[in-house]
């Protein structure tokens, strides 16, 4: 066989390929329709831990050379695309003073053809969220030095309030002009326990005790602490927020919370539960795993019989 005719008999592989390919993500999108009218008096469609277990599942048992970071990608577009058609989907992003940092991890999680509006301040995020008016938003990561943080804005009673769902970057940072770049998602459902789960609780403490204190009580409570910030309120009333970050799922009625109530007793004057995420995926879930070889007769596995001795 020539060069030019092996080629060519490669391209129409490929071809097939392609071809299978379409008809298996025309036959899922069926599948989703039918999802989609199981869910059809949901108010929110997006399932933020399923999603996140589809990318778990399929990075785990990918093999070869194609890269995951793309196949990541892929696989966002894919699922936001079907999300589209279930119901309306839009996306709230603060941008204050132009700064597209969290557009950038919006766009790569939520996809190139999702509509998404910028807005100046991390509360109207949470107004355009709780009025219904965008399905997401997207904030970012609080941080110790924040002179006015969005999360005490979460702390409500509502039952379809706005809460934490999810992580960016997701499956690492793509060509953003923003590398270090890092957000939080919020939206109106809640997540459903996965094996790499975090949560996020807001305390509020009649009196500042300390973030140490407030870190021993939690884990003597067995909770595992990832982090905890502190928000100091500034009307000299004395009242302290704290933001904790804790290993696994942790539900308001985990009994652990009530522990940690006990611990501090009467300072305590309330916890709620902020939502959590799943891990985004590491370095090591993304890493190049090699395609197993194909077994020849000669690499059976079956022992060799001996030999009687005479």
């Amino acid at each position: 066989m020539s060069a030019g005719k092996s080629l060519d008999a490669l391209r129409r592989e490929i071809d097939r390929i392609d071809d299978a390919i379409h008809d298996l993500i025309q036959r899922r999108t069926k599948v989703v329709e039918c999802v989609r009218d199981l869910k059809a008096n949901d108010r929110i469609k997006i399932r933020p831990s399923r999603e996140d277990e589809i990318l778990y599942r399929l990075m785990a048992s990918h093999r070869g050379n194609f890269p995951k970071r793309e196949l990541a990608r892929i696989w966002r577009e894919l699922i936001v695309a079907t999300l589209s058609f279930e119901g309306p989907f839009t996306a709230a992003v603060y941008a204050p003073d132009r700064a597209r940092s969290c557009w950038d991890l919006a766009r790569d999680q939520y996809g190139t053809f999702t509509p998404m509006t910028t807005h100046p301040s991390a509360r109207r995020v949470i107004q355009k969220v709780r009025d219904g008016d965008a399905t997401v938003g997207i904030l970012p990561l609080p941080r110790q030095d924040d002179p006015d943080p969005w999360w005490p804005h979460l702390m409500t009673n509502e039952p379809e309030g706005p809460r934490i769902i999810a992580r960016l970057p997701f499956a690492g940072p793509g060509n953003t002009r923003f590398p270090d770049a890092q957000a939080l998602v919020i939206s109106p459902v809640d997540r459903q326990p996965t094996d790499r789960e975090r949560s996020l609780i807001a305390i509020e403490m009649a009196e500042d005790v300390g973030q140490a204190k407030v870190a021993e009580a939690l884990r003597e409570a067995g909770l595992s602490l990832v982090q905890i910030i502190v928000w100091r309120e500034s009307h000299g009333l004395g009242m302290c927020l704290y933001l904790a970050e804790l290993e696994g799922f942790v539900g308001i009625e985990d009994r652990s919370l009530a522990r940690f109530n006990a611990a501090l007793r009467e300072r305590v004057i309330r916890v709620a539960r902020l939502g959590g995420y799943g891990t985004p995926l590491t370095p090591e879930d993304m890493a190049v795993v090699p395609e197993e070889p194909a077994a020849t007769p000669s690499q059976s596995t079956s022992p060799k019989p001996r030999k009687r001795r005479t």
